[in-house]
């Protein structure tokens, strides 16, 4: 089946850009981002948070108020103030041709540009690209940041590295200064890091890890949210060698990819790839 492509008003979002293919959908803000702020199976519910009443924002002095909105977004690292709860509330420029939706965001005060290429394929998965460009005139020293925001109520699983390194450690953890190691929402075992979103519990948690399998999956009532991306590889990552970094709090989970960390010359760009796909459970099977 063709992608069908609308441009509509929704919920809380104002104007919005939708693309479905008879089993998936995919919402996108116009008004505000670029943001992803719905992805899901077209006869289920949204895998995505979305922040309708903006209750989780940042106030940035000087600058405005940055909100989450929810869904995804993509950021800078490391995370420091002004620059990464820079507001994006502005419209974006949007162009949807064959079955890919663009969306560009203005250049920045710091002299970055971000955009995203979103494409839906004829099953049930879509390929990202995450862009930021360094649109000054001098060197920039940053990584791209890619966020994604999932619903309340699920489940994560993060494969741990099972390279065999002989004497060598093999598997990287890092905790942030929040994280209760005891969190009864997070678990360790040979295989996996499971992460669960609990709505009664307003406390932050966040680890990030060496994810070489290149994926990982959040499993919420009948269906599995699995994003792929691309594989660890040698080279400078933020936050002590992390690719892949997860946090919860009460209303949400996040998903967090990391690229590369180093200066960008002018013109040049920081991408980060990922595939979303939606899986029943019983597929699995």
């Amino acid at each position: 089946m063709a992608v069908k492509f609308s441009e509509i008003n929704y919920g809380t979002f104002g104007n919005c850009v939708c693309l479905e293919n008879g089993r998936i959908k995919l919402i996108a803000t116009a008004d505000a981002g670029p943001r992803i702020v719905w992805f899901g199976a077209v006869d289920g519910s949204n895998m995505l948070f979305e922040d309708n009443d903006r209750n989780f924002y940042e106030i940035n002095r000087g600058y405005g108020v940055w909100y989450a909105y929810g869904g995804h977004r993509v950021w800078t690292a490391p995370e420091i103030m002004p620059e990464t709860y820079l507001p994006d509330n502005s419209g974006v420029v949007y162009n949807f041709c064959n079955n890919k939706l663009t969306l560009i965001a203005p250049v920045t005060i710091f002299g970055k540009q971000i955009s995203m290429e979103i494409t839906m394929n004829d099953d049930n998965t879509v390929d990202i690209l995450n862009k930021i460009e360094n649109c000054s005139s001098k060197p920039a020293y940053f990584a791209p940041w890619s966020i994604t925001g999932l619903a309340a109520g699920g489940t994560e699983y993060i494969p741990l590295c099972k390279d065999n390194n002989g004497f060598l450690p093999n598997r990287t953890m890092a905790l942030w200064s929040y994280a209760d190691i005891k969190d009864e929402r997070f678990d360790l075992t040979n295989e996996y890091a499971v992460l669960r979103q609990d709505p009664q519990n307003k406390k932050a948690f966040k680890a990030g890890f060496n994810v070489t399998d290149g994926f990982i999956e959040y499993r919420k009532g009948e269906h599995i949210f699995r994003m792929s991306f691309d594989n660890y590889r040698k080279m400078e990552y933020p936050d002590f060698a992390c690719n892949f970094e997860t946090y919860t709090n009460h209303l949400f989970l996040e998903c967090e990819l990391l690229g590369e960390l180093k200066n960008y010359a002018p013109g040049e760009s920081a991408v980060i790839r990922e595939k979303w796909a939606i899986i029943k459970n019983k597929d699995l099977n």
